[in-house]
């Protein structure tokens, strides 16, 4: 088997490539490309690793004919055309833990810095002064500490501060009360987060919700004195606005790690007595290096190698070790998707995906994605478990997830609905041992059969000697009948016949088939 071939665009420490050959995949380190050299190289690869000097835009993304997954060592993912990516069908992933603490501690360092105008009274003494009585700093034992985010990096810097006697308080949506006083915080909202904090310090990804969370309007509402520290993202933070309070008074210090244009060459913040900056230090540490580039390959060559997910952003986690155990699951779910894609007539409006028995037990996410990667195959041909989401949205497509705890009449079973214009169409499907799917219900009627190559659906009225028929006019066709299912509600009610043949059927037998007597519908499938 073709070993996975992974391009690392920046550079990282040399162990990364060394964990991509010892999983099973080939790596090439080449660095410092122009987005036209790498638009040209990256069509040969299925996994590009990068930090933060590669742009992988929407440009590049349309080259990457083979591309399957990008791994970005650190954060940030802003320099990947996400959208892009997942339409196209490539797995974003980064690694959200490996530089936490360094990021943490930073944050720490900047309070400190701030609390006691530690790099100004550094540079007026090394210039040969004395400026003791200058630097009157301040204890943060007893201040109030206000986070805005409390993920990961947040709750690292809340314990840091809870061990320096501070006490802390946080605001983050997506923090629970349970979460909140597990990490020793206060929950509290925006406004009351501003009013009471001593130090501000952010730790929240930038997105249209948090963009300028700290505006001129919020910064006006901030305790008089407050020292404001950034070292998540630029943009978080008006400058202009920053400025200003500097000059006021409002705000008494800030310090920040990342600018809203980077590299930061001018800011209205430069040159303020008491603005402290760093050139985005916050990930700069030599263990943070080689833990994000580790994280990284192996995280890629994990997906590359056995499909196992983690940290993307642009789909379902999944590790290596569920991977085994859900890709049966996962073929029945694309196959039972599949067919009901190509059997449904009319506008499909919704799509319910419903886990019963074992089943109900796994992850829905991964099964919801591969049902919709079947069923969208209808529609494109270059959609897979990533894109199929997306294109299902577009299309003002309806998704449900549905699991039930009731035991049925098999111990694991999967049913896919689909609403359309002429009402709903279901199929079901179970696995028979640990890995082989099985179709057992299609449109209500029972029948067992495997999904697999080339197959023929045909609606018939329940008489005799149709069998004799149908196989009599493939036979004369010189097409081989590989397995042959039969079902029905009733005796003398409609049949369904669902056979694999081993090659394609052509249009002229589809339409002998049709002529024959008692057919209602035949269906060529391919699976």
């Amino acid at each position: 088997m073709t070993k996975p071939k992974v391009l690392i665009s920046d550079k990282m420490d040399p162990n990364a490539a060394r964990i991509f050959e010892e999983r099973g995949c080939e790596v090439d380190v080449i660095t410092g490309e122009t987005p036209d050299e790498l638009k040209a190289r990256i069509a040969d690869y299925d996994g590009l690793a990068i930090r933060s000097s590669t742009k992988v835009t929407a440009d590049i993304l349309a080259a990457a004919d083979n591309l399957k997954v990008i791994g970005r060592a650190g954060i940030g993912v802003d320099n990947v055309d996400i959208p892009a990516a997942s339409s196209k069908g490539v797995v974003v992933m980064n690694t959200p833990f490996g530089n936490s603490i360094t990021t943490a501690e930073h944050a720490i360092a900047m309070i400190f810095a701030l609390a006691r105008q530690i790099p100004q009274a550094d540079a007026r003494t090394q210039k040969g002064e004395w400026p003791k009585n200058d630097f009157m700093g301040i204890e943060v034992t007893g201040k109030t500490l206000g986070l805005i985010g409390a993920g990961n990096i947040g709750s690292i810097v809340a314990a840091r501060a809870l061990g320096l006697r501070m006490k802390v308080i946080a605001y983050d949506p997506f923090l629970t009360p349970e979460s909140a006083i597990e990490i020793g915080v206060e929950k509290v909202d925006l406004d009351g987060l501003l009013a009471r904090a001593d130090f501000i310090t952010l730790h929240t990804p930038l997105t249209d919700e948090t963009r300028n969370i700290l505006s001129a309007e919020n910064i006006a509402r901030t305790k008089p004195g407050v020292r404001i520290v950034n070292c998540a993202r630029g943009g978080l933070i008006d400058e202009a606005a920053l400025a200003a309070a500097l000059d006021s008074g409002q705000v008494a210090g800030a310090a920040l790690d990342v600018f809203q244009t980077e590299p930061a060459k001018e800011s209205p913040l430069f040159g303020k007595p008491n603005f402290i900056c760093t050139p985005h230090l916050g990930a700069s540490t030599t263990e943070a290096q080689v833990n994000v580039a580790l994280q990284v390959a192996e995280q890629m060559a994990d997906y590359l190698v056995n499909g196992g997910v983690s940290n993307a952003l642009n789909m379902p986690s999944l590790s290596a070790e569920e991977a085994p155990k859900l890709r049966p699951y996962m073929k029945l779910a694309e196959n039972l998707g599949s067919l009901v894609g190509q059997l449904a007539h009319g506008n499909l409006t919704r799509i319910s995906i419903e886990r019963e028995g074992a089943a109900a037990e796994l992850s829905g996410k991964p099964i919801t994605g591969a049902v919709l990667a079947g069923l969208m195959r209808q529609y494109s041909d270059t959609v897979n478990m990533v894109n199929a989401p997306y294109l299902a949205k577009e299309r003002g497509l309806d998704v449900r997830e549905v699991r039930h705890d009731r035991e049925g009449a098999y111990s694991t079973l999967l049913r896919v609905t689909v609403g359309t214009d002429s009402g709903d169409r279901s199929v079901a499907g179970t696995l028979f041992g640990p890995d082989a799917p099985r179709l057992v219900e299609i449109f209500g009627v029972g029948i067992e059969a495997e999904l697999e190559g080339d197959m023929l659906y045909i609606v018939n009225d329940d008489a005799p000697g149709f069998i004799g028929r149908i196989g009599t006019l493939l036979g004369e066709n010189g097409i081989n009948i590989g397995t042959f299912h039969l079902g029905r509600r009733q005796a003398g009610a409609q049949a369904t016949l669902l056979l694999s043949v081993d090659q394609p059927i052509p249009d002229a037998v589809v339409e002998q088939a049709c002529a024959l007597e008692g057919v209602r519908l035949v269906k060529p499938l391919e699976f």
